[in-house]
């Protein structure tokens, strides 16, 4: 039923911007214009950086083992590689118990403790990386709480899209989505740059001497120059603290949405607990991984996260029971897999590219006299921390035009576009990435090899907006949030998939395999988006 004038502007009379909202109609154009816009934006702009926030902390690692390979941290590539697997192992698991969090906690209460909890990983990464001589399950134990900004993706978008009506979610979840992963590019921009100079002081300790040539946005940085590498943690206290208290005091839980929330600490043991199953089934995913395999590591870590959360008592088992209904709808499937073409690729390609630039243009093949070839190392190879950036920064960049042209032409059709140009580009990237790991001059196909990469990226970036469109579209209201998470839960293990199979390949000299592979993939997804939303009677067309 309508609300007269006067019963809206009640709602916001005499009311803290902070206090929860108890009617919430953004259907009823009246309400939309009068009450719920202003309020939507507010909670929109203050996602925005939080999530920002979120990204920058979980993806950071791919930045951070490529400067330790650098500064000659006791550890091997395969090590290395790992430290990024785990934090994209944490970050997509914990995404799947963050899908529900809004309906049991509340907005407002799950974007501030999750935004708060990213302080941890920080502080405690700065410090370990204070010395070379940190273990290596030190690290490892990092990397697993980095994931919690994986994690907050799933929240925040499930929390935005209550927050708009239908005819804006591809906006909404395109300008959260798309500007949220800006914190990949602020962070591979950022913490090259803090790593020169000492901007903590003597608090944050004293510097160390690259042993091999490294860089940044602006430039090569020659091997003995002085690298404050922990400052790639520090940094991010800066904004996480004024970022937790603007949430606390500028956000709002949605009583329509969480009828039940609790009490603050009582909202906040419920998030705690859903984390809770979230690391411990990726501790069982790592000790998965090192003993059987990536691909046996995967299931098991879903199926075990979905199973503990079933199994968690009190009030929350009910209502994480009914928010199961999802995957009884096969829409939720097909719209996974198409996640993991767009938001996988973009997120496992952001993870793996850094030390992918490393290892295959920082050596080269060189020919002995006898006509034996062997690796080593290129003196004028690229820094990833200078070049690794440009990728994710256009493919955030152009995601919130992908949900404009989406909500203008539909978004299946998009979706079918940019799955073409994924084919095509991805296979062609493993040729020249072949070409280059073989060659006795790699630097010649930088250039082509960047270029491919940003086309990825872009096409990647076109479909977050197009997908999230459809999700939109597809699902109600109650469903919507929770296929949200979902999707971007399993879509998120590209951050660990990545690393794993393009670091793999890498190391046996076949790294054409991993993007071959890649291309199959997308070949699929190019055939289940034409079947469920493009083909003549399909089940619903081009949502």
């Amino acid at each position: 039923m309508a609300k007269s004038s006067a019963d809206i502007g009640k709602l916001g009379a005499g009311r803290p911007k902070n206090a929860d909202i108890e009617q919430w109609d953004i259907e009823d154009e009246q309400f939309w214009e009068q009450e719920g816009k202003k309020i939507a934006s507010r909670n929109l702009w203050i996602s925005i950086p939080s999530l920002l926030m979120g990204f920058a902390v979980w993806m950071m690692w791919g930045m951070i083992t490529t400067q330790m390979q650098n500064l000659g941290f006791p550890f091997a590539v395969d090590q290395l590689f790992m430290l990024t697997a785990i934090a994209g192992l944490a970050g997509a698991t914990l995404r799947i118990p963050a899908s529900f969090m809004i309906r049991i906690a509340g907005g407002r209460n799950t974007v501030f403790l999750t935004t708060a909890l990213l302080m941890i990983p920080a502080f405690g990464t700065g410090f370990a990386l204070m010395n070379p001589g940190t273990p290596f399950w030190v690290f490892q134990v990092l990397a697993l709480l980095s994931g919690i900004g994986g994690g907050n993706f799933a929240a925040s978008m499930s929390n935005i899209s209550t927050f708009f009506p239908k005819k804006q979610q591809g906006y909404a979840l395109g300008m959260n989505a798309g500007l949220g992963n800006f914190g990949v590019t602020t962070m591979q921009i950022l913490i090259p740059l803090v790593m020169t100079v000492g901007i903590f002081g003597v608090i944050a300790g004293g510097s160390m001497e690259l042993q091999s040539a490294s860089g940044t946005l602006i430039g090569r940085i020659e091997a003995g120059t002085p690298t404050w590498i922990q400052n790639a943690g520090f940094v991010w206290l800066v904004f996480l603290v004024p970022l937790a208290f603007l949430g606390w005091f500028g956000m709002n839980n949605l009583r329509p949405i969480t009828p039940n929330p609790g009490t603050p600490l009582q909202a906040f043991g419920k998030i705690l607990g859903l984390y809770g199953v979230g690391a411990v089934a990726t501790v069982v995913g790592v000790f998965t991984l090192q003993w059987l395999g990536m691909w046996v590591a995967l299931p098991v870590t879903i199926l075990l996260t979905l199973a503990l959360m079933r199994l968690i008592p009190g009030e929350i088992k009910p209502n994480i029971q009914k928010q199961f209904a999802i995957f009884s709808n096969k829409h939720t499937w097909s719209m996974t897999v198409l996640y993991i073409l767009t938001f996988g690729s973009f997120i496992g390609f952001s993870a793996a590219l850094p030390l992918s630039i490393n290892v295959i243009f920082g050596n080269m093949m060189e020919v002995a006299a006898d006509g034996s070839v062997a690796r080593v190392v290129n003196p004028n190879g690229p820094s990833a921390l200078t070049w690794a950036w440009i990728g994710p920064f256009v493919g955030a960049l152009i995601r919130p035009i992908g949900g404009w042209i989406s909500d203008k032409v539909g978004g299946s059709i998009v979706t079918q576009v940019i799955s073409v140009v994924m084919v095509v580009a991805s296979a062609v990237t493993g040729y020249v990435m072949m070409l280059a790991y073989n060659s006795t001059d790699p630097n010649s196909y930088f250039a082509l090899f960047m270029l491919l990469f940003v086309i990825l990226f872009a096409a990647s970036g076109i479909g977050n907006g197009s997908t999230f469109r459809s999700i939109g579209v597809i699902f109600d209201a109650q469903q919507k949030g929770p296929v949200l998470g979902w999707t971007s839960a399993v879509a998120a293990y590209g951050a660990f998939i990545a690393p794993v199979v393009m670091g793999g390949q890498i190391r046996a000299g076949t790294p054409e395999l991993a993007m071959y592979g890649f291309a199959i993939f997308y070949a699929v997804c190019l055939v289940i988006n034409w079947w469920f939303y493009l083909r003549p009677n399909a089940y619903v067309k081009n949502p």
